[in-house]
């Protein structure tokens, strides 16, 4: 069977997933063969070029709302399976290396909404006597979050663009005293040492003072035991949810926030 014609095959078993007793009920929900479509597009986006290879990622987090993770809950892995195999022909079609046979995990985020969902991937070797690979346990890629778009969405069977599917890309940014750094990791030390990933000059500030991390589709600051705390309007914390537009003062300075699109 020709590669094209794999890919319509693992497609159309895709459709019929959803199509079957949950079509009715959840038309509004995420479809099978829309997170195989966004899948595809992760794989492409973080392709490594080595010498004579194209690495891809090997691993892929899917991160669904509670309604939309349900509605996979009897054939959820028949649904993982199908992923896995729709990324393995894509690869070889595409002619891309991949370290493992693909991994498809599902998440639940509680604060996605139905219908929006995010994707994170990472590339990890078999074994460390692989040399000819990327390094083991390679930084996961951003999470990115889909939403579904004002339109409904095509027909699985059409070619949709990505305006049509509601594709958007975010970037997590920090801004204080006319500083401003993107996150790029999911885990982002805070503090006054040279060592840390954003670095504030405060004396105020501990060494290690907080962490951002993120946590599938939703970021979070972290008080890393500091001496001065964290402040959020005025009240200390431990943990906070960072929403965009959010502010919060460590040592004497105060940073800013922010979900911007790409």
């Amino acid at each position: 069977m020709p590669p094209m014609s794999v890919l319509r095959s693992i497609e159309s078993k895709l459709e019929s997933l959803f199509e079957g007793v949950f079509g009715r009920a959840f038309r509004t929900n995420v479809q099978p063969v829309e997170l195989a479509r966004k899948l595809v597009k992760e794989m492409d986006d973080h392709r490594n070029v080595s010498v004579s290879r194209v690495y891809v990622p090997n691993e892929y987090t899917i991160y669904l709302s509670p309604g939309d993770r349900e509605q996979f809950a009897t054939y959820e892995a028949q649904l993982r399976d199908e992923l896995g195999d729709y990324l393995a022909e894509h690869a070889r079609r595409e002619g891309y290396v991949l370290l493992t046979p693909p991994r498809v995990e599902l998440e639940t985020d509680d604060d996605l909404d139905v219908g929006v969902f995010g994707i994170a991937t990472r590339m990890v070797q078999p074994s460390e006597g692989d040399r000819h690979g990327p390094p083991t346990d390679a930084e996961p890629g951003a999470t990115m979050v889909y939403k579904p778009a004002a339109a409904p969405v095509p027909q699985p069977t059409e070619p949709a663009s990505p305006v049509e599917l509601g594709i958007q890309r975010e970037v997590a940014v920090l801004t204080w005293n006319g500083q401003r750094h993107e996150v790029a990791k999911r885990r982002v030390v805070i503090g006054r040492s040279k060592d840390a990933d954003v670095q504030v000059p405060d004396p105020n500030v501990s060494r290690r003072h907080a962490e951002l991390r993120q946590e599938g589709a939703t970021y979070w600051l972290v008080d890393l035991d500091s001496t001065n705390g964290v402040e959020v309007a005025g009240k200390r914390v431990k943990r906070v949810k960072l929403e965009d537009g959010t502010r919060f003062t460590i040592g004497s300075t105060e940073i800013a926030f922010s979900r911007e699109l790409q």
